[in-house]
């Protein structure tokens, strides 16, 4: 049985609708929704299926999701707006700005390195359980005190959650604001998006809940088999950051399912948005859509430089990613729409971004929760790809 898809799309624009109903196939129980601008006009804006599995509850217009690690793509969208601004530089060291970063030899690591996987702090030493991670004096603090797990600068491994603490923290110190009160100011409301980081009570009954698909879970099965008793898996632990989520980052009622990480601001991957709101933010990052454009466009050129790329510091499988300043830039692990597209993806599915060259604006967010490769949104991207190439 197909899954019926509501939204509308754009002259042109109609086969992207049937790219985004392929995504469903095969698929029980997910609810889904995307939406591409072009040029600052909403081409694409559909959704369709399940919100709720457990009630059944459909995805509405107005459902929003945890967008996981797309939230990096906005902290970078604040950390480069902030150079826009003068006020912080990249290559300055990050102690500049946090004094109390520069214990266990860290006083020479930069923000560029921070915001680049470079800084050596992917996962905490000590275990942290949920408590600890909704405290953000807590976590900052140990990360602060932290010594490196390899000395910072020389190679890299994706920060999956501690990013967001380590670059909303320098965000802290120069704003006075915590990054999701910087976000709300700067961008959700001047767009009026339906984005936090930190969801406010009253939008609880909008969010989807998450479900681990079955290659997600098979995923987490293989790599807790092939684990050396004794050894810290320190890609394991970036992810779980000890004893605070489960290794597929949801379960039923917790995880990222949980309202106190839900209401907390984890800016590495706890944003929530809708696909509308996810769409207009990066739209307005290449282009002035609904009166607001965020970034100039040396900004951009600056802040998708590459920083990072190649094999990890602990290893893995290839195609890996790219960043520049923050920003996740085009690779064979992750395409976009090409050389001129910069954003963030997500675990689970999501993906968001922004391309200077078609002034697109693209997200696609999903709460069914699936491993790589995962072509749901690489076939709605390739899809887009060959319209705009028309």
């Amino acid at each position: 049985m197909s899954t019926r898809i509501e939204g509308s799309t754009a002259p042109g624009f109609a086969s992207l609708a049937e790219a985004f109903s392929s995504a469903f196939t095969g698929h029980d129980a997910m609810g889904a929704a995307l939406c591409v601008r072009v040029a600052g006009e909403t081409v694409v804006d559909l959704w369709g299926g399940i919100a709720d599995p457990r009630d059944r509850s459909p995805w509405t217009k107005d459902t929003t999701s945890v967008i996981f690690s797309c939230t990096k793509g906005l902290v970078s969208i604040l950390a480069a707006r902030l150079v826009q601004d003068g006020l912080l530089d990249y290559r300055t060291p990050v102690a500049t700005y946090w004094p109390e970063f520069a214990a266990e030899g860290k006083e020479e690591i930069t923000v560029a390195d921070l915001l680049a996987h470079r800084a050596g702090l992917s996962a905490p030493r000590d275990l942290l359980n949920v408590e600890d991670v909704i405290d953000w004096e807590v976590v900052t603090g140990r990360l602060a005190a932290q010594q490196p797990l390899w000395t910072a600068g020389q190679g890299y491994a994706y920060h999956a959650l501690t990013h967001g603490w380590l670059a909303g923290e320098v965000i802290r110190r120069i704003t006075g604001k915590t990054v999701g009160q910087y976000f709300d100011e700067l961008i959700a409301a001047p767009l009026q998006a339906d984005a936090w980081i930190g969801l406010p009570r009253g939008a609880r009954h909008k969010v989807a809940h998450l479900r681990a698909g079955t290659s997600l879970t098979a995923l987490v099965a293989q790599q807790a088999a092939a684990r050396v008793a004794g050894e810290i898996d320190w890609t394991e632990r970036a992810m779980t950051l000890g004893n605070a989520f489960p290794p597929e980052l949801v379960d039923a009622t917790g995880g990222f399912n949980d309202p106190r990480v839900q209401a907390a601001e984890l800016p590495g991957a706890g944003g929530i948005a809708s696909a509308r709101a996810l769409a207009s933010i990066w739209s307005s990052t290449v282009v002035e859509t609904d009166g607001v454009r965020l970034l100039e466009a040396g900004t951009v050129a600056d802040a998708t430089r590459p920083q990072t790329e190649g094999t990890p510091i602990f290893g893995g499988q290839p195609p890996f990613p790219r960043w520049g300043m923050g920003f996740q830039l085009p690779s064979l692990a992750r395409e976009f729409l090409g050389p001129a597209s910069f954003g963030h993806d997500g675990a689970g599915g999501q993906v968001a971004f922004a391309d200077t060259t078609h002034q697109v604006g693209f997200a696609f967010l999903t709460n069914l929760m699936e491993a790589g490769p995962d072509h749901r949104a690489t076939a709605i991207v390739d899809e887009l790809r060959r319209i705009l190439r028309k």
